[in-house]
């Protein structure tokens, strides 16, 4: 594993660095991504952002945006680019299967691998490795170790810190979390300082709906919800009819699950959803409650104790059966 200092001396000079997050990237994987990107411009480096797949449009106003390369769009320059690589920034996952096809790409490559993320249980590929998993995003993490590893808070200029208050807003569900503690709050304060504008930010993100995808919405709140009582949890499903009769693209099922957790007494919430490969599981929960755990032995997934996903492959009406029966298991935490 490199030391601190050991990178600091890579960086001073010019290098060619790719930075990568992982597929489907939500507003903490692309506001780290291009919090760090724009960061390193500033000191001469050349850098591209490069994620495996698309993502939502609602991101797409993020300062950098416009160099953004999408690997399943343009595989043959995103592979020379990984391959050419001095440096690989794996920014917001901690495994490589988190980045599809680019996975093999990353571990072939001789560049310096540098993994900043606050997941749980990291895979050994990285180089270096900045982890805390009691971050609340992130792009928490870019913020200090740009102003405290690298000792370069000087350059937090106005796009790296609207990047990062996005990365950090969106991870934390606008700073609900438990683990949003104060010291987050402080960053936040000098992001703010540094340029961030808080209602704009919020506006573009969550003020920036289609008309399909409010539409959908109320489809699934009003004919797709199953609470079930006797276990504190909410259900949330959706086919791929459904998909295809309200031109779903990515980023319309987004934050759909925390609808669910929201119903007085739930402890415990799914969103489920038929993709034309497999079935799709996001899973939140409050308190104490570990949905990961869940995800991990039952759907091949992880992550958060309150924010996690897994994949089934079967029907939707199996994966619905599967999860329902593994209620049972953890009733005694559901009801406590």
């Amino acid at each position: 594993m490199l030391d601190t200092a050991s990178l600091i001396k890579i960086l001073a000079q010019p290098q060619k660095i790719v930075i990568t997050t992982h597929h489907k990237p939500d507003g903490d994987a692309m506001g780290s991504s291009l919090g760090l990107y724009n960061y390193l411009i500033q000191q001469g480096h050349h850098v591209k952002v490069v994620t495996p797949t698309d993502y939502p449009d609602f991101l797409a106003w993020l300062p950098g945006n416009g160099e953004v390369i999408i690997y399943t769009e343009n595989v043959e320059q995103s592979a020379g680019l990984i391959a050419d690589a001095d440096l690989i920034f794996c920014l917001d996952f901690n495994a490589l299967n988190r980045i599809n096809e680019m996975g093999e790409l990353v571990a072939e490559s001789t560049a310096v691998k540098v993994m900043i993320d606050h997941h749980l249980e990291p895979q050994d590929f990285d180089d270096y490795r900045y982890w805390d998993i009691n971050a609340c995003a992130t792009a928490q993490l870019i913020y200090t170790f740009i102003t405290e590893e690298l000792d370069n808070a000087k350059l937090i200029n106005k796009d790296v810190a609207t990047c990062l208050y996005t990365g950090i807003m969106t991870d934390s569900k606008s700073f609900s979390l438990p683990n949003t503690t104060s010291d987050v709050h402080r960053i936040i304060a000098g992001l703010m300082d540094a340029g961030a504008v808080n209602w704009h930010i919020y506006d573009q993100v969550y003020n920036n709906s289609s008309e399909n995808r409010l539409r959908f919405l109320g489809i699934c709140l009003s004919e797709k919800l199953e609470v079930l009582h006797d276990f504190n949890t909410a259900i949330i499903t959706a086919n791929k009819e459904d998909l295809h009769k309200y031109e779903v693209i990515t980023g319309d099922t987004e934050g759909i699950v925390n609808y669910a957790l929201s119903v007085t007494g739930i402890k415990l919430a799914a969103f489920i959803v038929e993709r034309p490969d497999k079935v799709k599981l996001s899973l939140r929960s409050k308190g104490e409650f570990p949905a990961n755990d869940i995800c991990k032995k039952y759907f091949n997934g992880g992550g958060h104790r309150n924010a996690a996903g897994g994949i089934y492959e079967g029907t939707l009406e199996q994966a619905v059966n599967q999860f329902k029966s593994i209620l049972p298991e953890y009733k005694k935490l559901l009801i406590q």
